[in-house]
């Protein structure tokens, strides 16, 4: 089971997240808010402007985009952060 990755900022996360077709569609203040039409309709997450994010809060970021995606937050995890 691959290991949530630590020290993950803002830019890294808004990076690995095109992977899964996550664009930047505003910010305000020190919060980011992506948009994604990947699986034929609309998802909007908010990530926070933070270097590192919090592990709790990328967990969270993490299963809301696994559970869009259909797939197991194990299994992003390893996509986003390890299969090159």
């Amino acid at each position: 089971m691959p290991r949530m990755p630590r020290d993950v900022s803002h830019k890294d996360l808004c990076t690995v997240l095109r992977k899964y077709g996550y664009t930047i569609s505003r910010q305000t203040g020190s919060h980011i808010r992506l948009k994604s039409n990947f699986m034929g309709h609309e998802h909007l997450i908010t990530i926070p402007a933070h270097s590192p994010i919090k592990v709790g809060t990328l967990n969270n970021i993490l299963k809301d985009i696994a559970a869009y995606l259909k797939m197991t937050k194990e299994n992003l995890i390893e996509n986003l952060f390890y299969i090159k």
